[in-house]
């Protein structure tokens, strides 16, 4: 005999069952995907009725329970009978004597009831789904939906950044990952900032970077410790954000293999797979945002190296490519038309040029007008190649494929002298324009974009200092420098890169 209770909760229907004939009942319910019910169980029927009973998910016959009487020897309750459950969904390891799969396959045996067979303590925690997180996490931005509160942060500028990582754990994640960035780069709000590698006076490496939006210069984490103090290291950008350090001389160490990158997205170093050969005062460049080096010194061995390799960011390891003609220690390299040009000294102290074709993975020797004018520093920059016409780089010379030769471009009319500090360290892309990096931490832009064909007359107004004007520090060093000539300020620029956020 069965006699419905009444009691209905959406799709769950409760009754007495007494089919059986005994002294006892039997509560029966039976649930269809009602994720209510159990709450509904568990704090109604349960102290209403006084019993206790299962669900159960799979099957969707919850809980079949029998309530007898009560004895001397047990309390007034209920006396549980599990659900009989398939020993493939069982985890408390009442089937570990199955030794089949017939046997798995059967119904646990009534002696080894699974009192719990949805519960899996040893089993891997289930992931819940991407929608489900998103839905249980707190939004980015309260009262925006995600997307939107995304289209207001990547526009929030670099300098920024650090201190949006504070806020919370999603913003530090967002800001930790390749998407954030990504968007920023599709949508032009991508910002470039100047990475200055400095040798002091005592031969100690430290490092800055330069905003050009808000002209100040910022604070980074300290270089590794094996390149704190690293000569004739090499320094190169992969993917617009990854800054490399490899090779180099210790001075304890002797001649390295040694790569670390620092990721300026974390604003932390790691480390990258080690070069093939040890080597130090090399050629190095990006091609196909592939790292090449070739060249340089090894310690122990007398003649300059000729072996070159090449690191592949995506297949994360290195390759040796095609030698050199001559082994030599490069004072200068570029690349110009997809090729790189190097020109050094070869073990005989004798000046040497090669360039190497990627496309067909050979070096050729090098005489043409390009190389014989050729002076450091210089650059690629936009399909032209410029270089340096005097120290303090206020003049500048262009390479003229045509006639083979160099011709003069421009003139700042603004000399800054001759000691070292003025000197021309380097020359970056910095957002389009041609940057002019001096030893003593001072920057000039130029735009050589429409120069004029009177270079005399209009070329003074397109320079334009953005870092060392205003400050006095800077002021009275230069002006100590100039007094005291190249002794003045021993401290030189080493390396200097552009990184993209």
């Amino acid at each position: 005999m069965r006699l419905l209770l009444g009691i209905k909760a959406d799709a769950g229907v409760v009754f007495f069952d007494n089919a059986g004939g005994g002294r006892g009942f039997r509560l029966q319910f039976w649930q269809e995907a009602v994720p209510s019910l159990e709450h509904f169980c568990r704090w109604f029927l349960n102290p209403l009725l006084g019993l206790s009973f299962l669900i159960d998910s799979h099957s969707g016959l919850c809980g079949r329970m029998e309530a007898a009487e009560a004895s001397p020897s047990a309390h007034r309750g209920v006396r549980l009978q599990a659900p009989l459950v398939d020993s493939v969904s069982c985890y408390c390891r009442v089937d570990a004597g199955l030794k089949t799969v017939v046997g798995a396959r059967k119904f646990v045996p009534g002696t080894k009831l699974c009192l719990q067979p949805d519960i899996k303590p040893n089993g891997p925690r289930m992931r819940n789904s991407r929608r489900e997180r998103c839905r249980n996490q707190a939004p980015l931005l309260p009262g925006l939906p995600d997307d939107l509160a995304i289209a207001c942060l990547i526009r929030v500028p670099r300098a920024e950044h650090p201190n949006l990582r504070l806020v919370c754990k999603r913003w530090n994640r967002l800001l930790s990952g390749n998407y954030f960035y990504s968007l920023r780069k599709k949508l032009g709000m991508v910002e470039e900032w100047v990475y200055v590698i400095k040798r002091d006076r005592d031969g100690k490496i430290s490092w800055h970077a330069f905003d050009p939006i808000y002209q100040l210069w910022k604070p980074l984490p300290p270089v590794p410790a094996e390149y704190s103090e690293a000569l004739g290291f090499g320094c190169a950008v992969l993917s617009g954000c990854y800054l490399y350090l490899f090779g180099g001389k210790d001075q304890l160490r002797g001649s390295m293999r040694r790569v670390v990158f620092y990721n300026a997205r974390t604003n932390k170093w790691n480390r990258a797979p080690d070069m093939l050969r040890k080597r130090h005062f090399f050629g190095s460049c990006v091609i196909n945002n592939c790292l090449y080096v070739a060249g340089g010194e090894c310690e122990g061995i007398h003649r300059n190296l000729r072996s070159a390799e090449v690191y592949d960011p995506n297949k994360n390891r290195w390759t040796f490519i095609g030698e050199m003609n001559t082994g030599m220690v490069p004072l200068i390299g570029v690349v110009f038309d997809g090729n790189w040009f190097l020109k050094g000294l070869d073990s005989h102290r004798q000046v040497v040029s090669e360039v190497y074709v990627p496309t067909t993975n050979t070096w050729s020797p090098v005489n043409d007008g390009m190389v014989t004018g050729w002076r450091n520093p210089s650059i690629s920059f936009n399909g032209r190649l410029y270089a340096s016409d005097c120290r303090d780089g206020c003049k500048l010379r262009v390479y003229d494929g045509a006639t083979d030769s160099w011709n003069k471009f421009m003139d700042s009319k603004h000399h800054l002298g001759n000691s070292r500090a003025f000197e021309a360290a380097a020359f970056v892309s910095l957002n389009g324009k041609l940057c002019i990096i001096h030893n003593n931490m001072s920057i000039t832009v130029i735009d050589v974009s429409n120069p004029g064909k009177n270079i005399e007359t209009i070329s003074a107004h397109l320079w334009e200092t953005v870092a060392g004007k205003g400050h006095l520090k800077t002021f009275v060093a230069n002006l100590w420098s100039s007094i005291a000539g190249r002794s003045g300020l021993k401290s030189h620029i080493v390396h200097c890169q552009v990184l993209q956020l």
